[in-house]
């Protein structure tokens, strides 16, 4: 009877297929991920949304002269974060609707909803014009 010599067991782990695996993950990543960041343009649907009742709301408003209103109340863009905070204080729960001209600059809105959300604003929404209909 011929012995078999056993062959003695590794207990190392073989890591090289899982380093070429992570490696060609990382390469595909790094080529795509620049891909993902820039802009893509979208034409988006249009639709129509019911509108939403809301008893109780703040209304903060930019008309074309770049003048701010929160509800009625002229606001200058330099007292805006601290008056909206004593106006917002203790109505938490209070949704707020952002109303601008499309001919106020970009820069201009995203600051003033930087100064909405920084006192507190989790409820935000923005008031525009429903679409067209044909005909019309």
């Amino acid at each position: 009877m011929i012995k078999r010599q056993r062959r003695k067991l590794i207990a190392d782990l073989n890591i090289t297929n899982l380093v070429d695996v992570m490696l060609t993950l990382l390469i595909i990543f790094m080529i795509t991920a620049p891909m993902m960041t820039q802009g893509v343009q979208v034409d988006l649907p249009k639709v129509e949304a019911e509108n939403v009742e809301v008893n109780e709301y703040i209304q903060v408003s930019i008309n074309g002269r770049n003048e701010l209103f929160i509800d009625e109340e002229r606001t200058p863009l330099i007292d805006f974060k601290k008056r909206f905070r004593e106006v917002f204080s203790g109505r938490t729960s209070v949704p707020v609707f952002v109303n601008a001209d499309k001919k106020v600059p970009y820069g201009l809105v995203i600051q003033v909803i930087a100064d909405i959300q920084a006192a507190g604003v989790v409820k935000l929404g923005f008031l525009t014009l429903p679409p067209k209909k044909t005909g019309e």
